[in-house]
Formats: structure tokens, sequence, C-alpha cells
């Protein structure tokens, strides 16, 4: 496990991002194979990347009901670069829920885009409140601004959350009437804890000509240290134009996916039965593990979403702050430092995520409960019961503790 930055090592705020929640796993050997056998490709691919990845895109998105055409996606070296290029392509103010995903804003930010963000409702994350959104959005125009781009994500980081389907049709019909266009970070979806129960609905299944879809293939499909992402534009004159310039955008940031990278890549979106087997079972895991931090959670008197994808959850210490107060912590950025030395791991705080400062919420993540070596890991990922190892059960019972001591 890593342990959390020390104070006396700096928190820039990107520097500290927070990464995205990782598996804990290690690569599948199959993906190693395929990568090790690319590796004499001394080329990287072209910009938006080359036809057979893009094809694995297309399939990949076809059998979601979300047919493609290869001159309609674009590939990119990571989920921030792709963002960035998307971002100034689009152009336009920005609107996200709030909280979001660390990786947000800073984009945004580096373009000199004003960022607007909006609550979201009770039952989820990643979605703006319908009727938050529409104030917002007259406050803004109000005001000045321009605000042209909604972002949003259907399975969320960092609440762990998946937004029911007649919240995200309220939100997206909403945001089109007000001539937004919408970019659908969709890079979670396939780790749904129960995928027989959650809906997991794209925008773009309902208003194709006005979303562009994205994802990171670090949310399920391949190791995060080979970064591959990948974008769907709408099958429109305006969404040609606008590949057209993410594709310059991500020439100019040389943001070009590695050769090796992409033949991996390609083989995870053609989801043969091993990464299919893979990605099935990790999402079991890290749901039985969710799970039993999200009881220990509640069992403290704090509060959290039950988590329904993904692998972290987003817990809300405010009812702890008398005992949090006893120990000096008052906001985020000091319980981020407090949990991170008592459980020797990164437990980022809210503000990371654009929340309030004052408010104390931590995103939890089970990667690092998993066990410390990639031995006791892949055991986790094997077990009939994970929580019955000793390395889950010892961070778990250290999560409880460290919870339990401050009530």
């Amino acid at each position: 496990m890593s342990p959390a930055p020390r104070a006396d090592e700096g928190r820039g705020p990107v520097r500290y991002g927070p990464p995205a929640p990782e598996s804990g796993l290690p690569a599948l050997p199959e993906l190693v194979t395929v990568l090790a056998g690319a590796a004499g490709q001394t080329a990287p691919e072209p910009p938006g990347g080359g036809p057979v990845l893009r094809e694995a895109a297309c399939g990949y998105w076809s059998r979601r009901g979300l047919p493609a055409h290869p001159q309609e996606v674009a590939a990119a070296a990571g989920a921030q670069p792709l963002l960035l290029a998307l971002l100034a392509a689009y152009g336009g103010d920005v609107l996200m829920p709030r909280p979001h995903p660390a990786s947000w804003a800073p984009q945004a930010r580096l373009l000199g885009r004003p960022v607007f963000q909006v609550p979201t409702p009770a039952e989820c994350g990643g979605v703006p409140d319908l009727y938050a959104l529409l104030e917002t959005v007259r406050r803004v125009r109000a005001e000045g601004g321009t605000p042209r781009l909604l972002l949003l994500s259907i399975a969320d980081d960092p609440t762990g959350t998946v937004a029911p389907p007649e919240l995200l049709r309220e939100a997206c019909e909403a945001a089109v009437g007000e001539g937004l266009h919408i970019i659908s970070d969709e890079t979670w979806r396939d780790t749904l804890h129960r995928p027989r129960e959650t809906v997991p609905l794209s925008p773009a299944e309902m208003w194709p000509d006005d979303v562009t879809v994205f994802f990171d293939l670090a949310g399920a499909l391949t190791p995060a240290s080979w970064p591959a992402a990948v974008a769907r534009f709408p099958a429109t004159p305006g969404g040609a134009a606008r590949r057209a310039r993410t594709v310059d955008h991500l020439t100019a940031l040389g943001a070009l996916v590695a050769g090796p990278v992409a033949a991996a890549a390609a083989y995870a979106l053609d989801e043969p039965a091993a990464v299919t087997a893979r990605v099935t079972a990790a999402a079991a895991l890290h749901a039985r593990v969710a799970a039993a931090v999200h009881d220990a959670v509640l069992a403290a008197g704090a509060l959290a979403r039950p988590p329904r994808a993904g692998r972290h959850l987003y817990a809300d210490l405010g009812p702890l702050r008398r005992g949090l107060g006893a120990r000096g912590v008052a906001d985020s950025m000091e319980l981020e430092e407090f949990l991170g030395e008592r459980l020797g791991l990164p437990v980022p705080g809210g503000h990371r995520f654009g929340d309030e400062l004052g408010a104390l919420r931590v995103r939890l993540d089970t990667g690092p409960l998993l066990g410390s070596t990639p031995e006791l890991r892949t055991e986790s990922l094997t077990a009939a019961d994970p929580l019955e190892l000793p390395q889950v059960a010892e961070a778990l019972d250290t999560l409880t503790s460290a919870l339990r001591e401050l009530r």
C-alpha cells in the first residue's frame, strides 16, 4: 500500500490529484502477452488512434447499444489529455456536478475556462440536480458567461453511485434544451457491483447528436500504467468537425497511444473471454470489499451512499465532527492527512473533488485493502470470500477501528 503524502512534501492540487481508484490487481496475463508481442513496434499510433484500435472501440460501443464508425472515434494516451483536447475542441464555459472526478477541473482551468459546479441530487452523484442546473445556467448567462458544456458521469467517481435513468434523462433533457453539449465520462460503466440490478444508461442513447462519450480503459479493461482512452463523437457534421479539432489538439499535445499499448487496448476492447472474466471477477471482488467498507462507515455513525460501481465510496464524516475536532480535524484537508496517517494509505479529502473544504468528506478506495503484494492481491481475486483473507480482514479492522475511535 502506498502511504499518504506527508504534509512536508507539499500538497499541490494537481500533484496529489489524486489518481482515479486503481484495481490493485496484477495485469491480466493475456494482456501482458499481447503487449509483449507488440513490444517491437517502435512507432506510436497516428493521431487519434490507428484503424485497428478505433474498430475495436466501435465494436465495444456497438455491444452496448451505441453503434459507431471508426471516423467518429478518437483515441489518446490517457483520459486527461483526451478530456483536455475535447474541452478545447468544444469551447465555452464548463458545468460539472459537485463533487466530480479530481481530474476534470484542472483540464478546464489549463485552458482558462470558467468552471461552474452544480449540486447533485440526493440519490446519486455524477449528474447535476435538474433545478440547480437550470438556475446555474441562468445565473452564468446573466453574468455574461457562455455555458456550452456539461460534463457528467453515469457511474461516478468519487461517489461510487450510478445515476438512475430517470434522473439522468431529466438532467440531460434540461441541458440539451439550454443548448449545452454533453460530455459523458463512462469510465466506470463496466464496474457495476450488481449488473443484473443496475442499468447504466448512456446519454448518447437518448440524444445521439448532442453527446460525446469518452472513457479511460483503466476503469475496467487495462492497467493504469498503460495509458489509453477513447472518445465517440456524434455522427453529425458538427461532430466530425469537433473530432478533427480534438485530433489536432492531441497532436499538439503529443498524446499519441504507444504502439504496444494500442495492441493491448484493442485486444481488451474486443472483450475476449479472458478479459470479460477478469472484469467480472474484479467487479465482484471490489463490490464485496466496498460493501464491507460501507458497513464500517455506517457502524461508526458516519454517512455514505451505498456503492454501486467502481472501487471506491464517498464517506461523509460530518456526524463525527465532535470527535474529529477533539483531534484537531476541522476540514477535509486535515481529515485527509489525519486518516491517511492513521490508515497508512491515501484517503483523498472532498476538496480534491470540488466539495466544500469545511465538509468532512473523503473517498475511500478498496484497491489498497486487498494486500501489499501482487501475490496477495491475486489471492483476494480468487478467494471464495475475500473478507476472510488475513490481509483484507486486517485492513478492514484497521479502518473500522479508526472510524470507531471518532465516535
